[in-house]
């Protein structure tokens, strides 16, 4: 253990808080945060109210994280599991959005002033792609198919205004759902899962992380009799 003590301790290469920060934020904190309604506020003194909504955000994950143990071990469920327990209470006590919570605030901003089916849909494929997410089911391609059929139907391209053309949309993804076996009421359920494979994912890129940061600092001079350490022993909590 006095080898990850040293390791984490003295490398930059793995400053663990800020890390785990980092895997659940890829943008600044204050981006995903759910706001109340403001007055109108003058230059500096709507500055220095961002800084302390970010720094109070961020003082509270770091006391979170200073007290939950996380075993970086990708491959334990149990370990992801405690993980996204971990990030969840972060989330709730810091006030940030969940990542079901943050695609769905993209989806509306990327997509509110699309006007036709067609590049909606492709807007969400590129979201999904760009957060790294997989459409196992093959729901796009049927989601297109459906569009095909409609536009056909109607002999136009579909606008999202036209509400008649829109509800015959409507009525084929819901025969879509139905097919792929996915019903409204089981959406905390999907999202879980969602968030299960998330943590799993920011659990792999700590251990590489980690894992990237001991070899480099095994070259070293100073480290060079140290035993080798197993990622998963590691307390990220010594190191905050």
């Amino acid at each position: 253990m006095a080898f990850a003590s040293r390791l984490l301790s003295k490398s930059k290469q793995l400053p663990a808080g800020q890390i785990l920060l980092q895997r659940e934020h890829a943008v600044p904190v204050r981006f995903f945060a759910k706001e109340a309604p403001r007055q109108a506020l003058k230059g500096d003194e709507m500055l220095k109210n961002i800084f302390l909504e970010v720094k109070n955000k961020f003082e509270t994950a770091m006391g979170i994280l200073r007290k939950e143990k996380i075993t970086i071990d990708p491959d334990d469920p149990a370990a992801v599991a405690q993980y996204a327990k971990v990030m969840k209470t972060v989330r709730e006590k810091a006030d940030l959005f969940s990542e079901s919570q943050r695609i769905k605030y993209t989806i509306q901003t990327r997509t509110q002033d699309i006007p036709d089916a067609r590049t909606y849909l492709l807007t969400l494929k590129e979201i999904r792609i760009k957060r790294g997410l997989t459409d196992e089911l093959g729901a796009e391609a049927m989601m297109m198919d459906a569009l095909e059929k409609v536009e056909k139907e109607i002999k136009k391209p579909l606008l999202r205004n036209d509400k008649k053309a829109m509800a015959l949309l409507m009525a084929e993804f819901d025969k879509i759902n139905k097919k792929l076996g996915i019903r409204r009421e089981d959406l905390p359920k999907y999202e879980e899962q969602l968030e299960l494979k998330i943590s799993k994912a920011q659990l792999e890129e700590l251990k590489k992380d980690a894992v990237e940061a001991m070899e480099t600092q095994k070259k070293r001079e100073e480290f060079k009799d140290e035993e080798a350490v197993d990622v998963k022993s590691l307390d990220i909590r010594n190191f905050i």
